[in-house]
């Protein structure tokens, strides 16, 4: 039949047969550079759009106090999250997602919109896993949950400022939790995940790295003596109506700090409180004068100038001593009396006459021999205070004999004491068990041992029944310290209406177990005397320490 056809319907046959030739010869060139030459372009680029390496979240690092209480622990939490540049929801699924989000369907819609060329979009983050699940549960396309962890405190208020805080992003930003941020802070692992093309997983490909936790930190502290310590301040606060209170308490023998606290203290799982002044730790950023809590060191300067001995008669009559145009007083007109009880009755007067007879350079070298006005361990916001210059100026330097117009904190008064209770050695203070920021020696020499024992016994005394620390004994055991009572400088100088009292000493004598530092700041003006205000706190508090570390009494 085909031979009946006319000429042009061959030609138009053969045109047809020869396009569908090379059509599918086309087609299969195509094919052929698709599957042979560009197939490892494709796959990278497949694999671009369906697999993605994500995250594999772990714990921060714990901190425990000594016996191993948990202060600070990461709890599981989840966030929600979408790719704004995938999502698609319609308004019901908006308004659906907003009300599970507990958000304003206005501010999400526009959070959306605005954010639409990024790629990730936080919408809620630290979620109770039970409660992203709820909203994982109404199955809209596009929306994503992640693991994350969030820190919260158990020791509360007790070990707030000591402790310190994480951001939203798990990262510290005060305290320990700054100092050690990066052996707390954990490494996240990595895992190649298929997701489809709105961005929900599919299936976990491959684990690529596994993740690592954070290391736990052991803090010297011990929780029950700072709970002690806080209730103590807090009573303080209400009884002598003060403005605040701090106690730092260091274990004699090893240099490590159990306590260490201020009243008002917060609650670090309110963020809300975490920018107040409460917040401080007042032992290490506050700096303040010691005032008659120096006194100790000018006479262990004046014993080891070898000039004077305990029994040296230092006349003090009649409890006045003009300088110039300034005078120098004393409560009381204590006549004649013996070097130790120039300590004891905290005589200004017999101090000044004493250091009138020796060089202003020595004594302050022997100040920051015992680390007063050095940095106590480099912790967020420390304060380390401020030695002076040697004056020229017969008052001034008096003035710094009895602990005016010099700075030290809280910790490094402590700390100068138990070098006084070791016999003059002294050891760096610890915060952190197996975690030495400091390079400082292990054990130094810094005051001659006769020295040393001739000012336990003279601390020893100011303990009793005369002296002016008589408040601070604990019944059983023998104390040894001193009082302070300074005056706060106001915009006119020197405040008369406003004190600190303070209290520093150690406890037991004969073999140190504790030292400790009260001081209370402007209480009420009917009862400011350090004596009377800051060493019944230490009698209470390290008494209660006496028997928690089962330390047998002396007598």
């Amino acid at each position: 039949m085909l031979s009946f056809l006319p000429a042009i319907a061959y030609t138009r046959l053969g045109a047809v047969i020869c396009c569908m030739l090379i059509a599918n010869i086309l087609l299969a060139s195509r094919l052929a550079q698709l599957q042979v030459f560009d197939r490892d372009f494709l796959d990278k680029q497949g694999k671009a759009r369906s697999v993605r390496m994500v995250n594999m979240p772990t714990y921060r690092g714990m901190i425990t106090d000594r016996k191993g209480t948990p202060l600070a622990v990461s709890t599981p939490m989840e966030s929600i999250w979408v790719d704004p540049k995938k999502l698609s929801l319609n308004a019901e699924q908006r308004e659906k997602l907003a009300q599970a989000l507990q958000l304003d369907l206005k501010n999400l819609s526009e959070k959306l919109v605005n954010n639409k060329h990024k790629s990730f979009l936080y919408l809620k983050r630290g979620l109770p896993p039970e409660e992203s699940k709820k909203i994982m549960a109404l199955k809209l396309p596009g929306i994503q949950v992640m693991r994350e962890f969030k820190r919260y405190y158990p020791g509360g208020k007790h070990t707030a400022q000591l402790i310190g805080y994480t951001n939203i992003e798990d990262h510290g930003q005060a305290g320990i939790e700054y100092l050690y941020n990066d052996a707390l802070s954990p490494v996240f692992g990595k895992k190649r995940v298929l997701e489809d093309r709105m961005g929900n997983w599919i299936s976990d490909l491959e684990e690529v790295a596994l993740p690592k936790a954070g290391e736990h930190i052991t803090l010297t502290l011990d929780l029950r003596i700072q709970a002690i310590a806080l209730e103590a301040l807090e009573n303080a606060l209400i009884q002598y109506e003060a403005k605040a209170a701090t106690l730092v308490m260091i274990d004699v023998t090893n240099s490590e700090i159990l306590a260490m606290i201020s009243a008002p203290s917060y609650n670090p799982n309110n963020l809300a409180e975490r920018n107040t002044p409460n917040a401080r730790l007042r032992a290490l950023t506050n700096q303040i004068e010691p005032g008659s809590t120096i006194k100790p060191f000018t006479m262990a300067y004046a014993l080891e100038s070898g000039q004077y001995q305990l029994d040296t008669l230092v006349d003090t009559h009649p409890g006045r001593l003009p300088v110039g145009k300034f005078l120098i007083k004393d409560l009381h007109n204590y006549g004649k009396i013996t070097l130790k009880e120039v300590l004891a009755r905290s005589s200004n007067v017999g101090i000044s006459k004493v250091i009138f007879s020796l060089e202003e350079a020595g004594m302050l070298n022997l100040f920051s021999r015992f680390g007063l006005g050095s940095e106590v361990y480099g912790f967020p916001g420390e304060n380390s205070g401020r030695l002076p210059s040697p004056s020229s100026h017969p008052f001034v330097y008096a003035t710094h004999a009895f602990g005016y117009g010099l700075t030290v904190n809280a910790t490094q008064l402590a700390g100068a004491y138990a070098i006084l209770a070791n016999r003059g050695l002294h050891r760096p203070l610890k915060f952190v068990k197996d975690h030495d920021l400091t390079s400082t020696p292990a054990t130094q020499r810094v005051l001659d041992a006769k020295v040393a024992e001739n000012m336990v016994e003279m601390l020893q005394a100011v303990t009793s029944l005369s002296g002016t620390g008589s408040r601070a004994h604990i019944p059983g055991f023998e104390t040894a310290g001193k009082t302070g009572t300074i005056r706060v400088v106001g915009p006119n100088g020197y405040d008369p209406n406003r004190h600190i009292a303070l209290f520093a000493g150690f406890t037991p004598v004969k073999k140190p177990k504790f030292a400790a530092v009260v001081i209370i700041e402007e209480p009420k003006e009917s009862l400011y005397y350090g004596g009377a205000v800051a060493a019944p706190i230490y009698a209470k508090v390290v008494g209660a320490a006496l028997q928690i570390m089962n330390i047998a009494p002396e007598k």
